[in-house]
């Protein structure tokens, strides 16, 4: 029996068992949203196509699954790229489906058309236009098999309406054909033989950790590593909670905003193991005083990312869980205590600090989140100062608690992930910590929540300011402040209660902790509006061109 391609494109998705799309509804993939009527595949309307891309995003962090959106064509289609984008450089796993005009009219501009495979040919892992609808079911597959596989990232799919509304003979492909793409999994044993030499001679080491660790499930593994050699864990922003933030060989994140003893020990370290990271330049300001004395093994599943930025004196391309598997049975244990000592010794001589004095501190915030939650929460963030603070002050337990915008620092990524968030989280406390500027970019995602009942804590750093904006103009622009000061001050508490949740407004510590054990047991979604200074700085902070022990407090 024949069946529409929309049809089909369903089934497709159930046999990859989806059970979960954020999309928005449109003419042009109006097909698919008629044959979504009689599947158990559960949609979500969101209020912006942004909300549902990052939703999506939000959902595959969380579970490790591929997340699936659904827009119509034209503006559609366009206002997907941001979160694709952000997808991209962050690697997740994610399939989007955009609908298209019939094949006869692409190129002619009609009516909500836009060329959405080459707009997002430079932030997908790859893309499909389907013409022939006897093609769908092998897209379909190996669009999921290359999101997922390898170094994950988002797969387009871009569907015509004619082709969507073709008639097919449905058969989901069991196996598919990709000679050009087979990522490499194991790593070469005589470079993990040789690793494995240079880490057992060196005298100081250094795990750097990224989300590569996240992503294969290999914090085990990382935990082992690190306490087989006791070398501390330095982590990027995505690679937080893939090492306890509670153990004694937990350095916190390295980088601009990063530690000073993490920046400290990466300078001092004789070998720095590099696990699923990629030297970004938020991590590495100055690249020839990075690490200067190391030998430096990189162990990356994407062979584009060694020596990319920071030449590797050996690098291993695969799988880092699997690589790590190979890499401890060459390993013995030993105690480095001269080395141990002086991690513990520079844990003491620059501890994270900041001043109570004066108006409600962002940090203190998060610390009483991180104590009240025992660390056991999904936190997400946006994009700013609080993301820094964030994860500088609340230390994660598990892989997959954080949930935010890295490489792309997406700004109104944070609501509609962290519903992305519960929703793939179900039954786990989910947090969003953001700021007044990245929330108001998509507050309307309040409706989504609240439509879908989910138990959101929200906690808005509201500054009444561009915070990240105006510290930059504060060190790089001599204090000419401009276009960073929000002189209409919403009552984010107030709006909260229109959206029919409640909302609170804190300006005190003492308010704070008065009112948080009541939040977090709130069976219902909560947003508080937390009135903090205005002049407070993310530090350390790493100017640029400096290196990265040359940080200022």
């Amino acid at each position: 029996m024949e069946i529409t391609v929309a049809e089909a494109l369903v089934r497709c998705l159930e046999q990859e068992n989806v059970n979960l799309i954020f999309g928005y509804p449109g003419g042009a993939i109006l097909p698919v949203y008629d044959a979504l009527y009689n599947s158990t595949i559960k949609h979500v309307l969101t209020r912006h196509e942004q909300g549902a891309v990052h939703a999506a995003d939000g959902y595959a962090r969380v579970t490790g699954k591929v997340g699936v959106c659904l827009a119509t064509s034209g503006p559609g289609a366009t206002n997907l790229v941001t979160g694709i984008a952000n997808a991209y450089m962050d690697s997740v796993p994610m399939v989007v489906i955009t609908g298209q005009v019939p094949v006869s009219q692409i190129g002619t501009d009609a009516f909500q058309e836009v060329d959405i495979t080459g707009i997002t040919l430079p932030v997908t892992k790859h893309n499909f236009l389907i013409k022939d609808p006897k093609q769908l079911p092998q897209v379909v597959r190996k669009a999921f098999h290359i999101a997922a596989t390898g170094r994950p990232g988002p797969v387009l799919i871009d569907l015509p309406k004619d082709v969507a509304q073709a008639k097919i003979k449905f058969a989901y492909p069991k196996n598919i054909h990709l000679p050009g793409y087979k990522p490499t999994y194991k790593g070469h044993p005589a470079m993990i033989n040789q690793a494995s030499k240079v880490i057992m001679e060196s005298k100081r080491p250094v795990i750097y950790a990224g989300g590569g660790v996240r992503i294969s499930n290999a914090a085990p593994e990382l935990k082992e590593l690190a306490e087989t050699i006791s070398a501390p864990v330095t982590h990027t922003l995505m690679g937080l909670g893939c090492f306890p933030g509670d153990h004694p060989l937990f350095l916190g994140m390295l980088g601009m905003h990063g530690t000073r003893y993490a920046n400290q020990a990466v300078t001092e370290c004789d070998c720095l193991i590099t696990v699923g990271a990629r030297f970004d330049d938020r991590v590495v300001a100055n690249i020839e005083g990075f690490a200067p004395d190391a030998k430096i093994i990189h162990i990356d599943i994407d062979p584009a990312e060694i020596s990319k930025n920071v030449q590797a004196s050996l690098p291993i391309v695969g799988d880092v869980k699997q690589v790590l598997e190979k890499l401890l049975q060459l390993l013995k244990k030993r105690k480095n205590a001269e080395w141990t000592a002086r991690v513990q010794a520079l844990k003491k001589e620059y501890p994270l600090d900041y001043s109570m004095d004066g108006a409600l501190k962002p940090q203190f915030v998060i610390e009483k989140l991180c104590e009240s939650t025992g660390g056991d929460a999904v936190v997400v963030t946006d994009v700013g100062q609080h993301q820094m603070w964030t994860a500088q002050y609340y230390k994660f337990k598990e892989p997959r608690s954080f949930i935010s915008s890295g490489g792309l620092g997406t700004m109104g990524f944070g609501l509609p992930a962290a519903i992305g968030a519960q929703m793939g989280a179900s039954g786990q406390k989910v947090i969003l910590i953001t700021g007044d500027g990245s929330i108001q970019m998509t507050l309307q995602e309040l409706g989504t929540a609240m439509e879908q009942e989910l138990p959101l804590k929200i906690f808005v750093m509201n500054n009444r300011q561009l915070g990240m904006v105006r510290q930059q103009q504060e060190y790089y622009c001599e204090k000419r402040y401009i276009a960073v000061d929000f002189r209409f001050d919403l009552d984010f508490a107030a709006l909260a209660r229109v959206y029919g949740m409640a909302g609170y407004t804190v300006e005190t510590a003492e308010q704070l902790v008065d009112i948080l054990p009541e939040v977090l047991a709130s069976p219902g979604p909560v947003m508080v509006n937390c009135l903090i200074g205005g002049k407070e700085n993310v530090l350390p902070m790493v100017l640029a061109g400096s290196n990265i022990n040359e940080a200022i407090d």
